[in-house]
């Protein structure tokens, strides 16, 4: 609801600028090719983004994601201890994690949710949840090929230049935002 009014007054604050200083046309070309190229992009993205839904659809049909669930189940049962006594949450997390790993961020939100759900107790976010929610967010990511195919749809010859810098980043980001969940964790409790 907030985010509705931020866009909406961020959206009047420029129609106003822009009739203000003459600019009415300006904006006008700009909002018609700023919505063809939206278009453009959402159309280009459609097609990855379906073709590695169905591949997620397809390792969890054939069991690839109940194999990967016991490879992970280490990491996991260290990350959410819950997964050792709920083999569905331990399956939806080992899914959710190989998507956002493979760069799916859209095809790991469903994913997600269907674990959070199983993560949640009562009215309050518990620690394996907001763990859920940093491991999302950060999203440690080997191949991005949501970026990669933005990248390509835009005209880039080499879109997985990008690598080292994502490789980078999302190892970073994941492991501080765990840090700080692990210790917000403990604060709290005190």
């Amino acid at each position: 609801m907030l985010m509705s009014w931020i866009w909406a007054g961020i959206t009047g604050l420029s129609i106003l600028c822009a009739l203000l200083t003459g600019q009415g046309n300006a904006l006008s070309g700009a909002v018609m090719e700023g919505a063809q190229a939206g278009l453009t992009l959402a159309i280009s993205m459609a097609g990855s983004l379906c073709l590695w839904s169905g591949v997620c659809a397809l390792m969890e049909a054939v069991g690839i994601t109940q194999r990967l669930s016991r490879l992970m189940k280490p990491v996991l049962g260290r990350l959410f201890p819950s997964t050792r006594q709920d083999p569905a949450l331990a399956r939806d997390l080992s899914a959710n994690v190989c998507a956002n790993l493979l760069g799916l961020g859209n095809a790991a939100t469903p994913l997600g949710i269907r674990a959070a759900k199983r993560l949640k107790r009562g009215s309050t976010a518990t620690d394996e949840l907001c763990r859920l929610i940093v491991l999302n967010t950060a999203s440690i990511q080997l191949i991005p090929a949501s970026v990669a195919a933005v990248r390509s749809a835009l005209g880039c010859r080499t879109p997985f230049d990008i690598l080292p810098a994502v490789w980078l980043t999302s190892a970073l980001s994941a492991g501080l935002g765990l840090c700080a969940a692990w210790l917000l964790g403990k604060v709290c409790r005190l």
